[in-house]
């Protein structure tokens, strides 16, 4: 997949899930729904957050920075976005449910980043194995 058919597909992709966001809060009573109703608030609010920063990340890796390969840029900003998107909806779910506190968010914010430097370190490990055969394939 090219990165021009990638960025239109997500751009649409995206697009359909605001448009989507938008019809559940217009259409869809709080006070009078069951939990179908507020199950898609949340994933609606969840997909459209995380392709708007995915898009939004990609953009400030490749084009304002200028440091990565596309796919890279690419994995990264998605990765980061569907965190951020995650971190979203469980403090509007904690505001929901009278849980939200300092604490909490701390709790949540910790969480996330060490998942993130776990999947930062997986992935570079990973890739030090890969070039590590490579390397021995070459020298046979």
């Amino acid at each position: 997949m090219s990165l021009r058919s990638y960025l239109l597909i997500m751009i649409v992709a995206t697009l359909v899930c605001w448009g989507a966001f938008c019809f559940v809060i217009f259409s869809i009573n709080p006070d009078t729904t069951n939990w179908v109703g507020f199950l898609l608030f949340y994933i609606s609010l969840f997909l459209a957050v995380s392709g708007t920063a995915a898009i939004l990340g990609f953009v400030v890796r490749f084009i304002a920075l200028k440091r990565e390969l596309a796919a890279q840029a690419v994995r990264e900003a998605f990765r980061q976005s569907f965190l951020f998107s995650v971190l979203s909806v469980a403090i509007l779910l904690m505001l929901a449910h009278n849980l939200f506190s300092w604490l909490n968010l701390f709790l949540l914010v910790v969480g996330l980043s060490v998942l993130e430097y776990f999947l930062i370190t997986y992935t570079n490990s990973r890739e030090q194995v890969t070039n590590n055969i490579e390397d021995n394939i070459s020298k046979l």
